[in-house]
């Protein structure tokens, strides 16, 4: 606050801290050109309207700090407490905030002439709740009734400001939250979790998150639910024929807390003479017979209850379905059938190859450099024949030669046409050697394979050097072929 001549007193609107922390109030004086002379300072708190004296500083009589502030206040500038003060600075220390601490404090300067001058601050005291949660009870017995009842209590206690409570869990349940003012002005919030206790929810997670300003702390419980045993019998396939072996009934409980007491009954009398009891299991001794044909119980108790279980055991002459039989059976087709997909596989992969091999042999074609053979299907075919003696050496062209000439000119040659009809008679008669072993049948026709003309729909394949095959193929000698 300022005064007329330029003094000022200077300090912050407001002031926080928690409960057992530290604070500080901050107080100056701005003096004038020329300054004033400062009598004295005193500390103030605003209570009810009325100012209550804290702390006092006076250049000639020293520094006072009154009850009951006198442990847990002081100022914070050593000069003030010297011999020869210096007030311009007068900030006090708060040690062990306390809520009652809460108030506006005026830090006033009296000076002469100019009088007083003075400012206030707003302290505010905050207090950190304790957070607790538990279970209703340490254990909670499932009902027989949809009833919804505590089972877990949050608790923000001696907060300022109240927490807020929230609940964290995959339970379908509801809170009921409540907020306590207390006579220091703390509030305690109180928040419990209703759900209806059943053998669901047992080992069920429960989060209790309590949000303080922009703190958040968390606490979690395990549900604990008790309920009675609930009971299933298990053994009984259905297959139990004569003469078979290691046959058994167990019985399984579900409760909490476990089963202390298994009891086996047999509805169709006593049990049978092999039936041996073993706590929860019921063993048969021997093989399989009609005697222990019938129905059997199991009773599983528990402190809170008991609960049973029934299974009707029907024994056969026969297995109805044998199972080492049909699991060999299993095994064999799951080897067949891999069996055969691989061997599919295979073939397929064969069929490809020799159908890529034939296709490349016939569908080569020859190509001799700067001459050409003039072939009537357009391919060359290797092979080691003797030219023909009355085959024209002019058979031989260019590359630019013209086709439908050269193809006339063969057509029309009668020494080329009887040369086809004298191949045909020695290439079936040389098949015929071979498969007979007429070696000298071969020899005969091999002096007249010298040319042969191929029909070969509406074109003439012509050749001078061609070996005729079994396979009723021509090879040329003068080709490679991979």
């Amino acid at each position: 606050m300022s005064g007329a001549d330029g003094q000022m007193v200077q300090m912050e609107s407001s002031k926080a801290g928690f409960v057992g922390s530290q604070v500080e109030l901050p107080c100056q004086f701005v003096n004038s050109n020329p300054p004033v002379k400062i009598s004295q300072v005193t500390w103030q708190k605003l209570v009810n309207g009325t100012k209550q004296n804290v702390a006092i500083a006076n250049p000639a009589l020293g520094v006072s700090v009154l009850n009951p502030f006198r442990e847990r206040v002081r100022f914070k500038n050593p000069a003030v407490r010297q011999r020869t003060p210096s007030l311009e600075d007068t900030t006090i220390v708060f040690n062990r905030l306390k809520l009652t601490d809460e108030s506006t404090y005026i830090c006033e300067y009296t000076t002469f002439p100019a009088g007083n001058r003075e400012n206030m601050v707003n302290l505010t005291v905050f207090a950190r709740p304790m957070i607790q949660m538990s279970l209703s009870t340490p254990s909670i017995v499932a009902g027989s009734k949809d009833l919804k009842m505590t089972v877990a209590t949050c608790v923000s206690a001696n907060g300022k400001p109240a927490s807020v409570i929230t609940w964290e869990t995959d339970l379908d349940g509801e809170s009921n939250t409540q907020e306590i003012s207390n006579p220091d002005g703390t509030v305690t919030v109180r928040s419990d979790y209703l759900v209806v206790p059943s053998r669901e929810i047992h080992q069920q997670l429960l989060t209790c998150i309590s949000t303080y300003n922009d703190e958040q702390y968390t606490d979690s419980v395990t549900l604990n639910i008790q309920y009675e045993p609930e009971v299933i019998i298990e053994g009984f396939d259905g297959n139990w024929y004569l003469n078979r072996e290691n046959v058994q009934l167990t019985c399984l409980a579900d409760a909490n807390p476990t089963i202390s007491l298994y009891q086996w009954r047999y509805l169709n009398g006593t049990l049978p003479s092999s039936a041996e009891l073993r706590d929860d299991v019921l063993i048969f001794k021997g093989p399989v017979t009609y005697d222990i044909a019938g129905t059997y119980v199991c009773d599983a108790t528990n402190s809170i209850g008991s609960g049973s279980a029934s299974v009707e055991v029907i024994v056969t002459e026969f297995p109805s379905y044998p199972h080492e039989v049909f699991q060999d059976q299993q095994q064999a087709g799951v080897v067949i059938g891999g069996a055969v997909v691989c061997g599919t596989v295979l073939l397929a992969a064969v069929t490809l190859l020799v159908v890529f091999l034939y296709r490349r042999r016939c569908m080569f074609k020859g190509d001799y450099s700067t001459k050409k053979q003039i072939l009537g299907n357009g391919y060359s075919k290797a092979g080691n024949v003797p030219s023909h003696p009355s085959l024209p050496h002019s058979l031989t062209f260019s590359d630019d030669s013209d086709e439908e000439k050269k193809l006339e000119l063969y057509r029309g040659s009668s020494i080329l046409g009887g040369s086809v009809q004298e191949f045909h008679t020695c290439h079936d008669s040389r098949i015929k050697a071979y498969r007979t072993g007429l070696i000298e049948e071969h020899e005969r026709c091999a002096f007249n394979e010298q040319t042969y003309i191929y029909e070969y729909g509406s074109e003439v394949e012509v050749s001078v050097d061609m070996i005729p095959q079994m396979d009723g193929s021509v090879i040329s000698k003068e080709e490679w072929y991979v």
